[in-house]
């Protein structure tokens, strides 16, 4: 009987074992981390890395430079709950008749009374956590939820933790702990954008050897403002002239939420799972007019027009999305569902209907987008003097309907980002084009419009 080599097995064995990992379906390996971060009321213009020379935003900033940041980013809503409601569900908030914040207020005096609309996000949505758990991620809501109360909280809708998700759309009690949260770790005088930080990364600590999806949702920052003491005083330092001292508070805000995202990011680096970790970074809606700027774009929070729904976004996927790129595509906050189900290998069920569609061409810089419009319909008024309205854009164009007269306006974004030149008598047959267009999705969609207030003279 022939003598065996045992060198030679052993690196035969070792080949066999190498070929067959290799030859592993992609499929089999361990999809990514995904790490949501939605900031409340964060205006386009306020991150350092969009233009802004007041606040110090050097966690996102260094964010931008190592992904993605997208120019023409949309919110699918002027305020809060809608959007939300877009993420979890890639659904507008006219298709899921969730138009207004919860639980939205109902003025008396106007032209226009506001059609009814869902007070929650309903549990026959198959929601982004949901969908993510049939690939075997563990999922986690920290912060703001703001889509529906008991019966309806993260963990009703596919969340396997949740820590301080309430009805809640504004941190009861302020942010210095303890207000009336759930936060039972949390430590007397403790800022809440601290705690929730410090959440955030304890769910990524926990899971850490297998795939998950955090979404960290921070209340900063939303009313009521209430920076900390010490950097609020070091911002009415920073300001030499009083309009921007004014905004010390606010800024002292904005400096920590960027801490979080620093915070939260170290932890990535410091667990080595930053290289399989997707992170995304994206606000509700409009800032507040009057507690920051959103120039140069018009209006604000609760406004259709560009201030109330342009928003910073940024997207960081290393091996994927190459560093300090920037995408002027215009995208909206349904395209988050499709994108990340896609990121996680995950298929939509042909039974289930989205309006978004995935920004995995853009990400991976090999293709384009296939639709040629995005919608907003918002058909209320709201607490930032809002008036009921709904507009399209296509391309560089986009047009406004105001509901209250029927007025039409119309932008070219591209040379006028304030929306100060109306070119609807220029334009006729543009302005007639896209107002057919969002009269058609309305239709589509199912859409429910104001009526007129007999009350009203």
């Amino acid at each position: 009987m022939p003598k065996i080599d045992c060198r030679n097995l052993i690196w035969l064995l070792i080949a066999i074992l190498a070929t067959l990992l290799l030859d592993r379906p992609a499929a089999a390996a361990q999809p990514p981390n995904i790490v949501f971060v939605l900031v409340d009321d964060m205006s386009w213009a306020d991150p350092v890395c969009y233009g802004n020379r007041f606040y110090e935003t050097p966690n996102v900033d260094a964010l931008a430079k190592q992904g993605m940041r997208f120019t023409d980013a949309y919110a699918a809503c002027p305020v809060c709950s809608p959007t939300r409601a877009s993420i979890h569900s890639g659904k507008y908030p006219a298709t899921l008749n969730l138009t207004d914040w919860l639980p939205g207020m109902h003025p008396t005096g106007r032209k226009l009374i506001g059609p009814e609309f869902i007070r929650q996000l309903p549990l026959a949505e198959i929601t982004l956590a949901e969908s993510l758990k049939t690939a075997g991620y563990t999922t986690g809501s920290v912060g703001k939820w703001h889509l529906g109360g008991p019966g309806f909280l993260p963990e009703d809708q596919g969340f396997d933790v949740n820590v301080a998700g309430t009805a809640a759309g504004s941190p009861a009690g302020g942010y210095y702990l303890p207000n009336k949260m759930n936060l039972p770790g949390a430590k007397p005088g403790e800022y809440l954008t601290d705690r929730l930080s410090i959440e955030a990364c304890e769910f990524i600590r926990t899971n850490r050897d297998r795939p998950f999806f955090l979404y960290l949702s921070h209340h900063s920052v939303h009313t009521p403002i209430q920076g900390k003491k010490e950097l609020t005083e070091k911002y009415r330092k920073k300001f030499a002239d009083a309009a921007a001292k004014k905004n010390a508070a606010y800024a002292a805000m904005m400096q920590s939420a960027d801490e979080s995202v620093g915070r939260v990011l170290g932890v990535l680096d410091e667990l080595k799972i930053a290289e399989r970790t997707v992170v995304i970074f994206m606000s509700d809606n409009g800032g507040l007019s009057g507690v920051t700027s959103n120039a140069p774009l018009r209006e604000g929070k609760g406004h259709v027009y560009e201030g109330g729904i342009r928003e910073p976004m940024i997207v960081r996927w290393p091996g994927v999305v190459r560093p300090g790129s920037v995408c002027g595509v215009p995208v909206v906050s349904v395209d988050f569902y499709p994108t990340i189900l896609e990121m996680a290998g995950v298929k939509v069920d042909p039974q289930q209907q989205l309006d978004g569609e995935s920004l995995m061409p853009l990400l991976r810089q090999t293709g384009r987008l296939n639709r040629d419009a995005i919608f907003w319909h918002y058909p209320h008024y709201s607490p930032q003097h809002g008036v009921p309205a709904g507009a399209v854009r296509v391309g560089d164009y986009k047009l406004m309907e105001l509901f209250e007269d029927g007025h039409l306006e119309l932008y070219n974004l591209a040379d006028d980002i304030g929306e100060q030149n109306n070119l609807a008598d220029k334009m006729p047959e543009k302005t007639v084009e896209m107002h057919k267009l969002l009269v058609d999705w309305r239709e589509k969609v199912g859409a429910r419009m104001p009526t007129k207030n007999p009350k009203s003279p």
